[in-house]
């Protein structure tokens, strides 16, 4: 096995490649939020990247799509077969360093690759929380039953364990034993990616159904009729849906099929898709994208989005995958479900359509979102269904949690149209071959949200929903303007330097340190931080003059970057641009680049943060820790070879990877908070150890731990900003156990149940990586 390694810098134009020449081209393709990478003729390959849901995307016409690898670590391509071996590409991310590098792994023929390499690229994916959606498994399995009723030629795309390929050799009555084998009928099972490939084998070995299903580790149009496969299918299985429905290609997937694939009027499943929608109200989701509003309430004399400049800053004009259920007491629905679009799987869909509903307002509110979601009709009589709807809709098989599908929110601008009970509005939406949009008409005439043309320009720097919220937040707003006040009334700074993707430390620095000579590097922004500051400079009062923005990285920074002068503040929130996926130790970036600068800083100088509190908190996730046990049958195939490929609880002994959660959503605490380490800025970055005695306050099951960074913003420890289970907008990390312990309090004599958890921490400056051990007591 050889493999070579290049740099690939994702958040500015890949480095041009070296003689090997892999990647060379990055097309951000912002409609269906993904990456694709064009490779040399001679080493042809596809990358493929997620979509919010941690779920893989490929490009239009590059489809068999599955799950793939959370950007927070890995991205993984599979290269086509070139000779007698494969090429895999693995993006790697070094959290620490922001640096990225593609490391080039050759497979020969006989599939040997490091074990640990697919193992630990699957292990963060929503690979299993979708083969533990039972109502998923279930209805799959009786649509197939009912559609494959002899012998026949069946195409899976998007295979990826193979579960609905071997439920359609089960059905035609195919085996491995030859007194099972049939001459007439055939599946072939189509995935392009390959880690899942190989674990798909696996499955197929373990359930003496690897000589009956035909493995093409192919992009489905790459698929050739009397190469890959003899003839056209009668049926088509396949399930690449994600929660917008079409965000990993449904449509481009199912054109080609039917043009290249797929007999006259197939039999499919699913057999048709419907999309409703909702029109709501809440607070909540209106301070997820409209800033300028929100900010016109808080008197601190920042201006993110100055008047004149309304959508300066907003959020990507898409829908956005969220769990509704979490916040349903904060919404208020102005309508009863209406259909939107049907896609019937069995017809060549079209790439763009459009339509408009007339909406009956069930009450009187402002609209501030539509939400949507999808049911499924996986059989042609409408017997057998699917919904993701949430809990409130009763349509049949709603309301099961899962993570790997959620509802949709598409943000309404401003402070969204005002209806009054009884009216009609008209909401006009429109599709491509990847996402859905809508408007509601006319809703610019009666929206209250203010002017939303654009003036000055039609620059818009996109950020989060969470990140807008923050930014709207009052409380943590004044934590961070005390704590650089409490820092600028010890002494006016000549130099400071931001070392984060922050816009408003930028400002407020900008703002009340007059006399400062401020360098921005703005490392995942880029130019568009330095675009944005420009444009709000004359309305937050300074001038960009005393403004510098340095393009080269903190590690290679001497005297002469900071115009041979100490460098007197160092400030960071932090925050780094594109790094909303991560877990939250990996904003440690700002210990690594405040050691990359130590010889540049005055003996004196304020680093703010001071410091981080790794915190702490048993919790109740039943939910979460269901979506990630371990798997056995699965509609009667053994799944047990998948678990320590994918990091299930139960059968891993420290219960699987850490993952990054919104907690508020699906979690109880059990526990007080503690802290179990501390992470000192005003020493270099060093290896670092914590023990905590994390003691029950309240009886449950404990599922697992919740792990977060308290930002300490003063050298008083007195202004702490927490990225905790009660802050939304932040993620946490969850370390699921094993197995669930039943709580018990300090005392308790209870059969069963334990007290408290010893929990051990280490950090690894090397890597970036944090072990989290725990044990019962």
């Amino acid at each position: 096995m050889g493999y070579t390694v290049f740099t690939c810098n994702l958040q500015s134009k890949p480095a041009d490649p070296p003689p090997f020449s892999p990647p060379r081209e990055l097309l951000a393709q912002q409609n269906h939020r993904l990456r694709r990478i064009r490779s040399s003729d001679d080493v042809p390959a596809m990358v493929v990247f997620l979509n919010a849901n941690r779920r893989l995307v490929s490009s239009a016409r590059l489809l068999s799509a599955s799950r793939s690898v959370p950007l927070s670590g890995l991205a993984l391509a599979r290269a086509m077969s070139s000779g007698s071996a494969q090429r895999v590409f693995q993006l790697k991310l070094d959290p620490l360093t922001g640096n990225s590098e593609w490391v080039v792994i050759e497979e020969d023929a006989g599939g040997t690759a490091p074990e640990g390499l697919h193992q630990g690229l699957l292990a963060t994916t929503s690979y299993l929380d979708m083969l533990n959606d039972s109502r998923r498994n279930r209805a799959f399995r009786e649509a197939i039953d009912k559609a494959v009723s002899g012998p026949c030629r069946v195409l899976d795309i998007g295979a990826g364990t193979g579960l609905l390929s071997m439920m359609a050799a089960r059905a035609m009555g195919l085996g491995d034993s030859p007194t099972c084998r049939s001459n007439n009928g055939s599946v072939t099972a189509c995935e392009s990616y390959l880690p899942m490939v190989k674990l798909m084998r696996k499955v197929l070995r373990a359930n003496d159904m690897a000589r009956s299903i035909t493995v093409l580790n192919k992009r489905s149009d790459e698929v050739r009729v009397g190469v890959d496969i003899e003839s056209r299918a009668d049926v088509l299985v396949s399930e690449i849906l994600d929660s917008e429905l079409l965000g990993e290609g449904l449509i481009p997937t199912l054109q080609h099929a039917h043009d290249m694939l797929l007999v006259e009027n197939p039999v499919t499943v699913p057999y048709k898709a419907i999309v409703y929608g909702q029109l709501v109200e809440s607070t909540y989701l209106w301070k997820l994208h409209d800033l300028y509003n929100n900010e016109a309430e808080i008197l601190d004399g920042i201006h993110l989005v100055p008047a004149g400049l309304e959508r300066i800053i907003g959020v990507k004009l898409q829908q956005h995958p969220m769990h509704c259920d979490a916040i349903r007491r904060e919404i208020k629905l102005l309508s009863e479900p209406f259909r939107i679009f049907e896609f019937n799987f069995g017809k060549r869909p079209e790439s763009h359509g459009e339509t408009a509903v007339r909406v009956k307002a069930t009450g009187s509110g402002q609209v501030n979102a539509v939400i949507s979601w999808w049911m499924l009709q996986l059989d042609d009589e409408g017997s057998i269904h699917y919904s993701t709807a949430p809990k409130w809709i009763t349509l049949s098989g709603a309301g099961n949690w899962c993570d790997h599908w959620k509802q949709c929110v598409w943000f309404i601008p401003g402070k969204g149209v005002p209806l009054a009970k009884d009216e009609e509005i008209s909401l006009r939406a429109a599709h491509g071959d990847t996402s859905i949009s809508y408007q509601l008409e006319p809703d610019q005439p009666k929206s209250t949200g203010g002017d939303h043309h654009v003036k000055g320009g039609d620059f818009c720097l996109t950020l989060s929903p969470e990140r807008i919220a923050i930014y709207g937040d009052a409380e943590w707003r004044l934590s961070v303007l005390n704590a650089l006040k409490t820092v600028l009334q010890r002494r006016a700074p000549s130099v400071c330097v931001i070392a984060d993707d922050s816009i408003f430390l930028a400002l407020l620095v900008a703002r009340f340190s007059t006399a400062s000579h401020i360098m921005a590097l703005f490392p995942g922004l880029q130019d568009k931080g330095i675009h944005y500051l420009k444009a709000v400079a004359d309305a937050n009062g300074f001038s960009m003059d005393r403004v510098e923005f340095v393009r080269k990285k903190m590690a290679n920074w001497t005297g002469d970057d900071t115009h041979n002068k100490a460098v007197d503040l160092l400030i960071a929130e932090p925050f780094y641009y594109g790094s909303d996926g991560m877990l939250p130790w990996q904003n440690l970036r700002f210990w690594n680049e405040r050691t990359a600068l130590d010889s540049l800083l005055s003996k004196d100088a304020s680093i703010m943060p001071c410091k981080g509190l790794l915190k702490v908190c048993a919790m109740s996730l039943p939910d979460l820790w269901n979506s990630r046990r371990s798997l056995y049958k699965i509609e009667g195939f053994d799944h047990s070879v998948v678990n320590p490929t994918l990091g299930a609880c139960g059968d891993a002994a420290d219960g699987g990877p850490c993952l990054p959660f919104y907690v508020w959503q699906c979690g109880e605490e059990l526990s007080q908070i503690y802290t179990v380490m501390e992470f000192d800025f005003s020493r270099p970055i060093s290896p670092c150890q914590g023990k905590a005695k994390v003691k029950f306050s309240e009886r449950g099951i404990c599922h697992g731990l919740v792990l977060w960074i308290d930002w300490v913003m003063d050298a008083e420890n007195s202004i702490v900003v927490s990225t905790g289970p009660d802050r939304r907008h932040w993620k946490q990390g969850v370390k699921l156990l094993s197995t669930p312990v039943a709580a018990g309090l300090q005392g308790s004599t209870n059969t069963g149940e334990i007290s408290c958890l010893i929990v051990q921490t280490s950090f690894d400056p090397s890597n970036g990586e944090l072990v989290i051990e725990h044990v019962p007591s």
